[in-house]
């Protein structure tokens, strides 16, 4: 049986949780409406507005299904925030990717301003559908590993997961990432943002080269997975 100062301590560090999660889509609409809504100076821009209820509705229903069957990954996601990885080259990675995206919904909005691309309805509505199965990809990656935390790290009972998307590619989530990265000009109706998905992949294949490096001097096992899984990210190509 708890005695009381426990379930006091359980109780507070659960406020202190849904503070953060509440924290940090308050800072994800913000950002969304800064970011889209102010550079394009207008807000008939029904594009962003989709766009922006995808990412929000996929950023919920993925936070309440690891809240009820996973709160431990949801504690570990909650701590990746800017500056929080341990090694400097992961610190520089974290910023560049996090100055990509933002570059990417500015670059959009302001296409959208001053009309620099025409693209067609269908092809906003592919794009839609591309973040919403990137999204749909890093669910599953959180359903299969319990240990996909936001920052380069071990927990104290972490183990190779080699099952569900792992047993394809050895990073499903920068595989689901890359697709939501890919749609989301095309959601917005840009072509010219497109062009930012170059560097945005070579930053992330930056980090999970990194992040592999890690693993393997740390992560007992891994050596063996990488033989066996050989594509990191895209089944038989990269």
């Amino acid at each position: 049986m708890c005695c009381p100062a426990n379930i006091f301590a359980i109780a507070k560090n659960m406020n202190h949780l849904v503070r953060r999660i509440s924290l940090a889509f308050a800072r994800l609409i913000a950002g969304l409406g800064i970011f889209l809504l102010v550079p394009a100076w207008t807000l008939d821009f029904w594009q962003a507005w989709l766009y922006a209820f995808i990412v929000v509705m996929s950023a919920a229903l993925i936070t309440m299904y690891l809240w009820k069957r996973d709160l431990k990954l949801l504690k570990r996601r909650m701590h990746g925030v800017l500056g929080s990885e341990k090694e400097a080259s992961q610190r520089r990675i974290q910023f560049l990717v996090l100055v990509i995206c933002i570059s990417v919904l500015v670059l959009s909005s302001l296409d959208h301003r001053f009309s620099w691309s025409h693209v067609p309805f269908q092809v906003v509505i592919v794009g839609d559908v591309l973040v919403a199965l990137g999204f749909f990809i890093i669910f599953i990656v959180f359903k299969e590993n319990t240990f996909a935390a936001a920052i380069i790290e071990l927990a104290t009972d972490h183990r190779v997961i080699s099952t569900g998307p792992y047993a394809i590619v050895r990073h499903p989530m920068y595989t689901g990432d890359l697709i939501l990265l890919f749609g989301t000009p095309l959601a917005l109706g840009s072509m010219w943002a497109l062009f930012l998905f170059v560097p945005i992949t070579l930053v992330i294949v930056w980090r999970l080269v990194d992040e592999e490096k890690f693993l393997v001097q740390n992560l007992r096992g891994y050596s063996e997975y990488c033989r066996k899984v050989r594509y990191r990210l895209i089944p038989l190509l990269y």
